[in-house]
């Protein structure tokens, strides 16, 4: 590729972010603070009880020795987490790129773009869902020539080739209305909703005719996405659009989601000068894959999918870039790929970046973030200061590779990337002999006795497949980077129920435990091949799941301490109050105030404190224990999709801003639990404070009514939900009694 003396400097600037100097000051006053707590648990053994009587005085003392070295125990805990989470926050760094001097520098002559998505279950996530993510993608503001999307579905479903048949055609019509009018975003779906106009849209156009060609175009697209919608209720397609594509037949043949054989099917050949658009514009290759599944075959789940992806691609386009989006991360940015471009092709820098990560943003989530859901401090915080010590994690979505790098290349200086390449059709190869070259490598046999999902593509074996394939990516040498413009470069679609929420990140905190306990731990893969710094922040998420443990002690025991008269903090009118004080209020006020400065709402805040406490008892909780059981051999991985639907009640409420239940679990039956053991601990400890011990019994026990008290302000919604609510979302009346016995069990039992 040839360079323009116009276009000398940087294709991208790396800036430190500001204040880091007072943070630093703030983290050195909290471990202060942390070492001196340590150092007082050490020290200190004498219970205080207050108004208890009667025999077995000294067996209650020494079980609640015990609960303080519990104690104890959590709040090392908790400490040496805190000192892992500065790791992230030590020193994060932006990025900005120069997209004017790519454009200089290397003209049209940009390398190809392979682009993946993947889909599993057109009823868990919809088929017009899905091609809009498809059509967004394939109208980015890049040559069409040079781009190659690839839909990977997992279902083998008819009803998702039949809606990618629809989406090759509504394309004509789409792609060139956002090159006239500068569409964003180019979702249909996200640029049709109610909260788009015709004047705020086409801002290329001139009044009446533009909105006339918005509202043309909306018809198109509406229609679309009505014949795809009731093929899905209907469970079937029009027959008489079977005619119409030779692909349709393949679905002659039984076939099952988990029994069918290999499809590949290029529904838009980019080769073929007669694939244009109705402004006679060339047309991206577009290409259905369904890998072949079999019952007696393991197929990986998504790892499998996009390690088929990168074999078959090889054979249709072969681009030296590879974008990978999950099928509800439509693209928010018409110009990501040139962004990330000018990470690859900076020519002093470019050299040993693996890939661009993009942080995963929601379309929908609530003003205040219901479900904590928004991962705007993992965002605006930890994934930039990951970038510091050597880039970020692969998320599994939103990211651009470098194809060799998932094909198992280690970094080396030498190492020169052909930007060029591409793959080469032989002399008078149709599109149906492609397709037939391509089915081989979609086999579930082919990879048996080879290094795919090992040397070569994503990892097998883990449930993120996505943090394990990018940690040993960097472990062989190569730097990641992070990238948040200012215009969101994907959008998706978060969990809007509880029971969605809390099964996304039992997944997450299973898969990254997983990793955490097995030979790719952070720490021992990668010592030595990435700093210390990221072997941290990698364990931070590695870690999720055992902080369930200590969180579980701490909302249950000081509470049960105060119902039954046993101090277990240090005197108000000790110095040792002192440290306490500080770390508990000065995390949370850091906490709110780092909330804010990402564009947290304090509501959004406090739901993001809710959800902290509720994920780690619950969903961490069962993922560590899940994650156990299999180490141990005693059961299999399973992979849980989060469904992108609910029903149009669920969806009401959390619109309202209200939290949806509805569902009997022992999840539930945790939060329950939870809930009402402090608002009967809080209520009998205030009752034996007030009426029983007197003003001065304050003095010992001021840390656990404040701590009893926050956990029982911060459950209101769950108060709400098992005993006032009527609607459908409350909590079950079994759930209700079982948690009141759990209750009366705690209440009743020593500690120990």
């Amino acid at each position: 590729m040839g360079s323009s003396s116009n276009s000398n400097g940087p294709l991208f600037v790396t800036e430190e972010a500001k204040g880091r100097g007072c943070y630093k000051v703030f983290a050195s006053s909290m471990l202060v603070g942390i070492l001196l707590i340590w150092f007082y648990r050490a020290t200190h053994h004498t219970v205080i009880l207050v108004g208890g009587g009667g025999g077995g005085g000294g067996e209650e003392e020494e079980g609640m020795r015990w609960a303080r070295i519990g104690l104890f125990m959590a709040e090392l805990w908790f400490g040496f987490y805190w000192i892992l989470t500065q790791s992230v926050r030590w020193n994060p760094i932006r990025r900005s790129t120069s997209k004017d001097k790519l454009a200089q520098r290397y003209g049209s002559d940009m390398p190809g773009v392979d682009i993946f998505v993947c889909t599993a279950d057109p009823h868990a996530e919809p088929p017009s869902l899905v091609v809009s993510t498809v059509l967004s993608v394939m109208a980015y503001d890049y040559p069409p020539e040079k781009l190659n999307v690839y839909l990977s579905d997992d279902g083998g479903s008819v009803l998702t080739f039949y809606a990618l048949w629809e989406a090759a055609r509504f394309a004509k019509h789409w792609l060139p209305f956002c090159r006239k009018y500068n569409v964003e975003p180019r979702s249909p779906a996200a640029y049709f909703s109610p909260l788009d106009a015709p004047q705020d849209s086409c801002s290329g156009g001139n009044g009446d005719a533009a909105a006339k060609e918005w509202s043309s175009v909306k018809d198109l697209y509406e229609e679309m996405a009505n014949r795809i919608d009731s093929a899905v209720t209907l469970g079937k397609i029009p027959e008489e659009v079977k005619a119409y594509h030779k692909g349709f037949s393949e679905w002659n043949f039984s076939i099952s989601p988990k029994d069918h054989h290999p499809i590949v099917q290029i529904m838009i050949d980019g080769k073929d000068a007669n694939a244009v658009d109705n402004t006679a514009v060339r047309l991206p290759t577009l290409v259905y894959m369904a890998r072949e599944k079999r019952p007696r075959y393991h197929h990986n789940f998504k790892a499998g999918a996009m390690n088929a992806l990168i074999r078959v691609s090889s054979v249709v386009s072969n681009s030296p870039i590879i974008l990978n989006v999950d099928c509800d991360m439509y693209s928010n940015n018409s110009e990501s790929i040139k962004d990330a471009l000018c990470f690859f092709l900076d020519e002093e820098r470019g050299q040993n970046i693996g890939y661009v990560q993009y942080p995963q943003n929601y379309n929908n989530i609530t003003q205040s973030d219901l479900y904590g859901n928004s991962l705007t401090v993992i965002n605006e915080v930890e994934l930039p200061g990951l970038d510091y010590w050597g880039g970020p994690l692969y998320i599994g979505t939103g990211c651009f590779h470098r194809r060799e790098i998932l094909c198992g290349r280690r970094y080396s200086r030498d190492y020169k990337e052909d930007w060029r390449r591409g793959a080469q059709r032989q002399a008078g190869e149709s599109v149906e002999k492609l397709e037939e070259r391509a089915k081989p490598l979609a086999t579930c046999t082919y990879e048996l006795n080879t290094q795919w999902g090992n040397e070569i593509g994503l990892k097998y074996g883990c449930a993120v497949e996505d943090v394990i394939t990018g940690l040993l990516i960097q472990c062989r040498g190569w730097k990641s980077i992070y990238f948040n413009p200012p215009r969101k470069g994907f959008l998706g679609v978060a969990p809007t129920t509880m029971a969605q929420t809390l099964l996304q990140h039992k997944r997450w905190s299973e898969g990254n435990l997983q990793i955490f306990l097995s030979k790719h731990c952070p720490f021992l893969l990668g010592h030595g091949k990435i700093r210390l710094g990221l072997q941290m922040g990698y364990s931070i998420y590695g870690l999720w799941g055992p902080n369930s443990f200590p969180t579980l002690y701490y909302v249950a025991v000081p509470s049960l301490a105060l119902l039954r008269g046993i101090s277990l903090f240090p005197k108000v009118t000790s110095l040792w109050f002192i440290p306490f004080t500080y770390v508990m209020v000065a995390r949370h006020i850091y906490s709110l105030v780092e909330a804010l400065r990402c564009g947290c709402t304090f509501n959004g805040w406090w739901n993001g404190q809710r959800m902290w406490m509720i994920r780690r008892v619950t969903s961490y909780l069962y993922g560590t224990i899940d994650t156990v059981v299999k180490m141990l051999g005693l059961s299999k991985m399973a992979f849980a999709i989060t469904t992108k639907v609910s029903d149009e009640d669920a969806s009401k409420r959390y619109e309202q801003d209200v939290m949806e239940f509805g569902y009997s679990s022992p999840m539930l039956v945790i939060i329950s639990t939870v809930a009402l053991l402090n608002i009967v601990c809080l209520v009998g400890g205030l009752f034996r404070l007030v009426l029983g011990w007197g003003v001065a019994a304050w003095d010992a026990y001021l840390i656990q009514v404040i701590l009893c008290g926050m956990i029982v302000a911060i459950n209101m919604p769950i108060y709400d939900a098992l005993f006032f609510r009527k609607d459908k979302g409350n909590i079950p009346p079994s759930v209700t009694f079982t948690s009141l016995a759990f209750v009366l069990l705690l209440c009743a039992i020593p500690l120990m």
